[in-house]
């Protein structure tokens, strides 16, 4: 059985080892998680939802340590690491704050009885399985919604996660979390299919790739219960018009970069008319070619590691392969750096083929890619000839065109002159190979709840 290992993408160097999960403890751990949710779920809001505050101001209070944890865990610069830490502590309070509101009766006409209302309900412990590239937002928007309800949480993280995954624990602990309502295990992903077939598990998030959603779903789906699925995409950004375009590219250039590109919403092919494409490649390339990359904590960097050498590498074969075809032109970058750590050039394709690997699948680094139009009517068509159905993105001076060409995206997620959003309100969820169901907001409250419906009718 083979420890987990904490891999410092930006040296190249093993720091720790942890002790992989015992699947000989796992009857004992539902067993717990199981008694567990019996008291939680009649804990009353109030003290569910204090519990979610303090987790707010705890996070808030360690935003440095959390930061160097994922910093050392996956690469991410620390001011990156600082900021998704703000959010985790959004969401925590977002839901401490509208408890009430969320799980508030529902009334319905009464439709013959003297009252008739849907009350939410939790179901039981929830597997979540979650991804190493946002290690504590993916975290929050699962755990969130689902302590509030009343339901018990065991999370699988990424394997490159030991420290933040941990941490998750821990906070809830000090911020007043009954034992076993959370808990967080160092498990292998061949651990999770057991897990999820035990009867004792109602529910299973999974936050990652497409095969290990698929392999996710056809466990869940056996075992009759509900999985939700927040998988890749391969997000468009359309340019309608050349107002303000060099501010509009900016903000591309920003949302693809971020993270060292490995952000599943981020927005990943860039659509650009005819009549100011020359312009967009003159500035991607300034732009892109000057990004410094550095270490997690480089305070100059605007790039950072990839989560490690072989993700790094696969990145760069890709490139390599997809040019050698000619199915794309590498107008930057392109090749890893050659230092200690899992580092590579900030890159921009051209003249990508929209049916080739490289251009229908999506790229997990820091890679952009521009394509030219000839009118909307083409992007839009471009834009929706993907078998994903993430995020998309609307840039234009015109509203009214603006809005009628979002109306057309294929997506659960459209935004108009915007990039990077994410509220704890707002629901987060796509369609097609990026997944089903939604997190965050009303909508992450209901996806593991039973709402259940009463009928009250006068004595007989």
């Amino acid at each position: 059985m083979m420890d987990l290992a904490l891999h410092n993408p930006s040296t190249g160097q093993t720091e720790k080892t942890f002790p992989r999960f015992d699947d000989g403890e796992r009857d004992a751990l539902l067993d717990r998680a199981t008694a567990a949710f019996r008291k939680w779920r009649t804990t009353a809001i109030e003290e569910r939802a204090a519990v979610l505050c303090r987790t707010a101001a705890l996070y808030r209070e360690n935003q440095t340590r959390l930061a160097e944890y994922i910093g050392r865990e996956m690469g991410k610069l620390r001011r990156q690491g600082e900021r998704e830490i703000a959010l985790v502590a959004d969401i925590y309070d977002w839901y401490a704050e509208h408890a009430r509101q969320l799980l508030a009766d529902r009334e319905l006409p009464a439709q013959g009885a003297v009252r008739t209302f849907v009350r939410r309900e939790p179901l039981g412990p929830v597997l979540g399985i979650m991804p190493w590239n946002f290690p504590y937002y993916q975290v929050a928007r699962w755990a969130a919604p689902n302590l509030l309800l009343g339901n018990t949480l065991i999370l699988k993280h990424a394997s490159i996660c030991p420290l933040s995954s941990q941490a998750c624990e821990e906070i809830l602990t000090e911020a007043g979390l009954p034992a076993d309502v959370f808990r967080n295990i160092h498990a292998a992903s061949s651990q999770m299919e057991a897990v999820i077939a035990d009867p004792r598990i109602v529910g299973v998030s999974l936050t990652g790739s497409e095969q290990a959603g698929a392999a996710v779903a056809k466990t869940a789906g056996e075992n009759y219960k509900k999985s939700l699925l927040e998988l890749g995409g391969n997000d468009p950004f359309l340019v309608l018009d050349d107002h303000n375009l060099e501010k509009v590219l900016s903000c591309y250039v920003s949302a693809r970069m971020a993270n060292a590109g490995q952000a599943c919403n981020a927005p990943k092919r860039l659509i650009v008319l005819d009549e100011f494409y020359d312009r967009a490649l003159e500035f991607l390339t300034e732009r892109i070619s000057a990004l410094p990359v550095g270490a997690w904590d480089d305070g100059d960097a605007k790039v950072g590691p990839l989560s490690s050498v072989a993700a790094r590498d696969e990145v760069v074969a890709r490139l390599a392969a997809a040019e050698q075809a000619c199915e794309a032109r590498i107008a930057v970058g392109g090749r890893k750096i050659d230092r200690p750590g899992a580092f590579m050039e900030p890159t921009l394709l051209v003249d990508v083929d929209p049916t080739a690997d490289i251009g229908c699948n999506e790229i997990f680094g820091p890679v952009a890619i521009l394509h030219r139009v000839r009118d909307v009517e083409e992007a839009v068509e471009l834009a929706n000839d993907s078998d994903y159905g993430l995020g998309s993105y609307i840039f234009g001076s015109d509203l009214e065109l603006a809005q009628r060409v979002a109306s057309r995206m294929e997506a659960g997620m459209t935004y108009i002159n915007e990039t990077g959003v994410s509220r704890p309100g707002l629901p987060f969820g796509g369609i097609g190979r990026s997944g089903y169901g939604r997190e965050l907001g009303e909508w992450g409250v209901q996806e593991f709840a039973n709402e259940h419906i009463f009928r009250v009718r006068a004595p007989l």
